[in-house]
């Protein structure tokens, strides 16, 4: 299967910021800006995969700054990882008050995609070309988030299994802004 390079399915979306996507505070929703990234993340893994691409997981979504009612938005995917059948898409997105000339970094997040063929199975993927040391940064740091999840995914899984409320977790609640009001054991 030939492989393509990052570049050939790069993709920006540009938007205007209108008072629709307002949320009760007056900025930007989140979730209209999470949908916005989802759309690029889509573009970017679709073209890459040259299939339908589905959103598994995204990773890293903060918030940096909130982008205001009248900013235009960019939004910039690139697909940084490739695996058998999965994606990841990084995205950037920066904000723009037009009046002002001031651009602001808002966010970054990187979305897990899967190749989807015709038949709605999973499709193998083409292998992603590296053609710069940022490329292969990105392509690694994909792979270190990765396994981090994993990590994440374990360590968590144990700690449910074997959760027992004792005197080390009390202590771990003690200044935390909870009541425990657990029944006495019988």
């Amino acid at each position: 299967m030939e492989g393509h390079t990052v570049a050939y399915s790069q993709s920006t979306i540009i938007e205007l910021m209108v008072p629709s996507y307002a949320n009760f505070g007056g900025k930007v929703h989140g979730g209209t800006l999470m949908s916005l990234m989802d759309k690029v993340a889509y573009v970017c893994a679709s073209k890459h995969a040259g299939n339908y691409c589905v959103t598994v997981s995204v990773d890293n979504v903060e918030f940096l700054q909130p982008v205001e009612v009248g900013e235009v938005i960019k939004l910039m995917g690139s697909v940084n990882y490739v695996g058998r059948k999965s994606l990841v898409v990084g995205i950037k997105v920066v904000a723009e008050n037009l009046q002002a000339g001031i651009s602001k970094h808002t966010n970054t997040c990187y979305f897990t995609m899967v190749a989807k063929s015709a038949d709605g199975n999973t499709a193998e993927v083409p292998p992603l070309i590296l053609k710069s040391h940022d490329d292969v940064r990105r392509f690694l740091s994909a792979l270190q988030r990765k396994r981090l999840r994993m990590q994440d995914n374990e360590f968590m899984d144990k700690y449910r299994q074997d959760f027992v409320y004792d005197t080390a977790s009390a202590e771990l609640l003690y200044d935390q802004r909870c009541h425990v009001l657990l029944d006495a054991e019988k």
